[in-house]
């Protein structure tokens, strides 16, 4: 069967037309899996270093090879060298045996003195030495063989010799034009006192013999050795593959709806593991967050349902009854529609993360501010504010809603008497406290009012308690500005509310209201 992702001549890939998922993105040209291009890219990089490793062990081969067959040159050229040395005439010299080691004899005129049979009328060695180097010749194969400048003395041979890599023509059956040997040049002198140069070379078949069987083996190695490495990755990719395709599979699933479900996780603790449970408790954060999202649209439509319902009512009164209509219940239910719908507005604009434009002010002086704008409180408000500015770096906007929510709060609740005052806190923190002579907050209801729509019991009627919202609010607000709120015990019973803000920076001072 046909791979229904495999590109066709007729496809959208191959038209350029199609939009593969449907979005409007084009679809990749390749879609090769990731099994497919790591078992491809680890069986070429294995191919580039066998290759390359091949080519260093033939070159170390080859040098080694030629290296010997430049010793042994070397030992059939001193050998003929002590001959001359003792005074053995030059047609009486037992010479090497002349298929593997040619040896010639030549005097500084260029005259061949001895050589074997192939050799004894072919031109000296010597002019081969002038020929081009050839790239593999070193340093001393450079030097000119036929130098005599430096001859030993009389009766001896010279302590070193020169090598080159020359192409020797033998003229018999057995071996072909320009075949390749490593000859030795030695400078020997008779007790005549004749000075001589012995040359003597040792065949370079074998060495060609053995890299070019090296060389074949590896190749012929080669292409075995790539397929086992290919398999063995394929297998292996396939199988640490495996988790991550169960985890894709389930994604799927879970994509259907149901957040509840989790992705397999593999007991092993690698990366694939790790993976795992991080996609397992992005789950579970995300199935809280669709959950909280849901019960905020039925806590938010509950409450803007109730005012609406009774604007509806006392409309359709008052347009039977026209003598009972009451303004006063009117602008109080939509006084309440709109700051629900404003609280709803805001808590829509924090969890989109938006950032609070921030501004230098003096929070004793917003304090100040808002106090004396406020009106219809059923308690007086008494502050406690220091005279030196308590510089803040915040939304002044949103600072002020905080300060409202929690007076309103403490209004509700208070007794006879809502404080607020203004302190500078530890560590470079400024503190806000409102407090009230109320009932207080229980320990165990100190976290869970701050969550929205929440109420305690005495707060739950329409005329004493809001929405659930201005605290939710004032701690979405706090932490935006990187602050922190608690509720604790007031000094002689009731409720304190501490927001502790950081301190702005005092290289800058604050402008203070005349």
């Amino acid at each position: 069967m046909a791979d229904p992702a495999a590109p066709t001549a007729a496809g959208p890939e191959a038209t350029g037309t199609g939009t593969g998922t449907g979005t409007g993105e084009r679809p990749p040209r390749w879609r090769g899996s990731v099994r497919t291009r790591t078992t491809l890219a680890s069986t070429l990089v294995v191919a580039l270093a066998l290759v390359a490793a091949g080519a260093a062990v033939l070159a170390v081969l080859q040098r080694n090879l030629v290296e010997s067959a430049g010793l042994q040159a070397e030992v059939a050229a001193r050998e003929v060298a002590t001959q001359v040395a003792v005074g053995t005439p030059f047609d009486h010299l037992e010479l090497p045996d002349e298929d593997d080691r040619p040896v010639q004899v030549v005097a500084a005129d260029g005259t061949v003195l001895a050589a074997g049979d192939h050799l004894r009328h072919a031109p000296p060695m010597a002019r081969f030495a002038r020929a081009p180097h050839r790239p593999e010749d070193t340093d001393d194969d450079r030097d000119d063989d036929d130098d005599d400048d430096h001859a030993p003395a009389r009766g001896s041979a010279a302590a070193d010799a020169s090598f080159r890599t020359l192409p020797l023509t033998l003229h018999d059956d057995h071996h072909a034009a320009g075949q390749e040997f490593r000859v030795a040049a030695l400078l020997a002198t008779a007790p005549s006192g004749r000075t001589v140069t012995v040359y003597a070379g040792a065949s370079l078949d074998t060495e060609r013999q053995a890299v070019g069987g090296v060389r074949d083996a590896m190749l012929l190695g080669l292409a075995p050795l790539l397929l086992v490495v290919a398999g063995v990755t394929w297998l292996v990719t396939r199988r640490a593959l495996r988790p991550v395709e169960a985890i894709r599979a389930e994604l799927a699933e879970i994509m259907g709806g149901d957040l509840s479900r989790r992705v397999p996780q593999p007991a092993s603790r690698d990366e694939v593991a790790r993976l795992a449970r991080t996609t397992n408790a992005t789950l579970a954060a995300l199935e809280k967050s669709v959950e909280r999202q849901r019960q905020f649209v039925a806590d938010a439509s509950h409450e803007l349902r109730s005012p609406i319902a009774s604007l509806r009512t006392q409309l359709e009164v008052a347009r039977a009854h026209p003598d009972l209509l009451e303004l006063d219940g009117l602008i109080e239910d939509t006084v309440r529609l709109e700051r629900v719908a404003s609280d709803l507005l805001l808590l829509a604009r924090l969890d989109a993360g938006e950032r609070p434009r921030a501004e230098r002010l003096d929070l004793a002086e917003l304090v100040r501010d808002e106090l004396a704008h406020r009106t219809g409180d059923r308690l007086p408000v008494t502050a406690a504010l220091p005279d030196a500015p308590v510089p803040v770096s915040a939304s002044r906007t949103q600072l002020a809603r905080v300060l409202g929510n929690l007076l309103d709060n403490a209004q509700r609740h208070a007794g006879s008497a809502v404080r607020v005052a203004v302190r500078h806190g530890d560590g470079g923190t400024v503190a806000l406290d409102v407090t009230d002579d109320g009932p207080g907050v229980p320990p165990a209801d100190r976290e869970r009012i701050f969550t929205r729509f929440i109420r305690l019991d005495d707060a739950r009627t329409r005329d004493e308690g809001g929405a659930g919202l201005g605290l939710a609010i004032v701690r979405d607000v706090v932490h935006r500005h990187g602050g922190r709120i608690a509720v604790g015990d007031a000094d002689g019973g009731g409720a304190r509310f501490t927001v502790t803000l950081p301190a702005a920076s005092a290289s800058a001072s604050v402008p203070r209201k005349p």
